[in-house]
Order: structure tokens, then sequence, then C-alpha cells
């Protein structure tokens, strides 16, 4: 039709700073994701936190909490902390001795808009002070110079089909998968409002972190107002089935209710 576009030529090269996405969107395709939710009073959290900022002068952020509490919870589930791949001879997974969470970060690199996820290490052990620093480090940090996302920086910067083989080699390795993505990962949407929502961040387990709200609740017997966080968990079907990851949820709820 005479004056129309060329369906093929309309639109420009997706930005290179989103290849590391889609790679990842791509490599996620296997996994077979059930949502779970609950609801968490997180009066003690708040407490908590503004005791230490007003003693310490230390902020801690809600995500930090939720990654020292799961992190304690997936110490004791290790099948939850596991994680699977395809084999030649059928799926193979790899138990890890250790607890690594993996947050995801609202960045700007190379003036665009991105998702980077940090992973901190060995959160199972770690103390509040010591998530928030690591946290506060890649947060507040340059993304076109801190170490932690030199291997993104370099695959901007792969043609695509290179780019892609180099993801999917790393992927595909167990235990370097640990390393890159966590044994498991925490999303949080909370800073704007979303009440809950679900995301799949490439481990066994995701937990997504919505704001905190003015509830009504029952406490002892007597209705009261409380401040609520809709608390999400997709868990990878392959590897744990429902009643484990229901487990999971609510020890981590439990654990955040009695900080």
């Amino acid at each position: 039709m005479s004056g129309r576009p060329d369906p093929d030529e309309v639109g420009v090269e997706l930005p290179r700073q989103r290849r590391h996405t889609l790679f990842f969107l791509e490599e996620v395709r296997d996994f077979s994701p059930v949502f779970l939710d609950t609801e968490v009073d997180m009066g003690r959290v708040l407490a908590h936190r503004t005791a230490a900022r007003e003693r310490e002068g230390v902020r801690f952020g809600i995500s930090s909490y939720v990654l020292r509490a799961a992190g304690r919870v997936l110490a004791a589930h290790p099948d939850a902390n596991a994680a699977v791949r395809r084999g030649p001879r059928g799926p193979r997974v790899a138990h890890y001795p250790f607890v690594h969470g993996k947050l995801a970060l609202d960045r700007t690199l190379q003036g665009r808009r991105v998702v980077l996820g940090t992973v901190v290490p060995d959160v199972h052990e770690a103390e509040l002070d010591a998530i928030q620093k690591h946290v506060d480090r890649v947060r507040d940090g340059d993304p076109e110079r801190l170490e932690d996302f030199e291997g993104i920086r370099r695959l901007h910067g792969l043609p695509w089909a290179e780019g892609r083989r180099t993801f999917r080699r790393a992927a595909a390795s167990l235990a370097l998968r640990a390393r890159l993505t966590g044994t498991f990962s925490v999303s949080s949407l909370g800073h704007r409002a979303v009440d809950s929502f679900h995301s799949v961040g490439g481990t066994t387990t995701t937990f997504g972190v919505g704001r905190i709200v003015d509830r009504a609740v029952v406490r002892g017997g007597e209705l009261a107002v409380a401040p609520v966080l809709r608390l999400s968990l997709a868990f990878d079907h392959r590897v744990i089935d429902g009643a484990e990851a229901a487990d999971v949820l609510t020890e981590v709820k439990e654990a955040l209710e009695s900080v």
C-alpha cells in the first residue's frame, strides 16, 4: 500500500542496556512458577528501624529485613535453596551449602533506566548492618564503575548473538549461577503505590515486596490498625512443592513479625 512504511523497517534496535534483561527472560522460560502471598504485620520492623535511625543514624531498608529473614529461613530448607537445570540425561539439581540473596535494584546505566541485581553473599549468617552496607554501596555507587556490574557492561558491548551465547553458558552452570543470581531473590516495588506483585528472579524462590499500608488487623482478639506489608513468593514447582513453599513464606512472615 503506497505511503505506508514496511513493518520490518519500523522501530529501532533495542537498547543494548536492556540486553541482559532479555537474555535473562529467555533463560527463565523453563521455570514452572507458582505464586503465593501473605500479609505481614510490620509494626516491630518499623519500630526497630526507627530506633536504629534515632540511636545510630542508620537507615535500614525494608528489603534488607526481608533478605535477612529469608536467608535464615532458607538455610533450614535446603531444597528451597537449590537450583535446577536441564541436562542431556534429565534435570540436574544443586544444593548449596550457603545462602546468597539477590536484590533487584532500579539503576540508570549509560543513560538508560534498567534493573541490575546485586548478590549479598552468605546472607544466612550476615547481620542487618552488613546487609545494609552492601546494599548501600551498590545502590549509591556508580554502575558505570562498580566492579559488581563489570560483567553486565562487557555483555552489552558484545554483538547480540555472542552476548546471548555468553549469557547462556553462564546460566547453564549451577555453580556459577549461585554467584550471579543468588540462591534466592528479593524484588521490591514498595516505593510506589504497589500493594503486591509476583516476579520470577531466576531462583527457586523469589520474594516480592510491596508497600506498607495501615490496615485493620486483629491483635489479641481486639481490632487494631497496623502497618501491613503484602509479601509474595514465586517458587519453581520443578524444585519444591506448595507445602514447603508455604512453610518458607510463613516462616519468613513470622521472622519479620518477631524482629
